[in-house]
């Protein structure tokens, strides 16, 4: 592959991450208003349904961009064995290493929102939850 061609999937993977990263912010979102509009007083059933709609959408999202960091570290390594290598690609390659904050940093500040959501959503109000 030529050193444009990494530089063009390179781009395509930023985008593949940064969009993957859409319907879950949305989804928490909206699933934080829910709960301060009242979810939590809904009918066991319907709290259940919004849990798992944020859990399936968090496990979509996560693998989305799980996937897409580890191909951006690839490209990065491509770029890497080639010689001659521009300003550009070097940019690339020092920049890859965030990538890790995709694939595990990202993931784990989900988790712990999901978390804080289903305490709020299934918790009694003795225990800060909004039931």
């Amino acid at each position: 592959m030529t050193e444009h061609e990494l530089h063009q999937m390179w781009a395509t993977t930023r985008l593949h991450i940064i969009l993957s990263q859409l319907g879950p912010i949305v989804l928490l979102t909206a699933s934080v208003g829910l709960v301060m509009a009242g979810l939590g007083h809904q009918p066991t059933p319907i709290r259940l349904a919004a849990a798992l709609i944020l859990l399936s959408t968090g496990i979509l999202g996560a693998l989305a961009q799980f996937s897409a960091a580890s191909e951006a570290q690839a490209i990065a390594n491509d770029l890497i064995a080639l010689r001659g290598s521009s300003a550009v690609s070097r940019r690339i390659v020092a920049s890859a290493g965030y990538t890790n904050v995709v694939k595990f940093v990202t993931p784990t500040i989900f988790v712990l929102t999901y978390v804080a959501l289903l305490w709020a959503i299934f918790a009694p109000p003795a225990y800060g939850g909004m039931q």
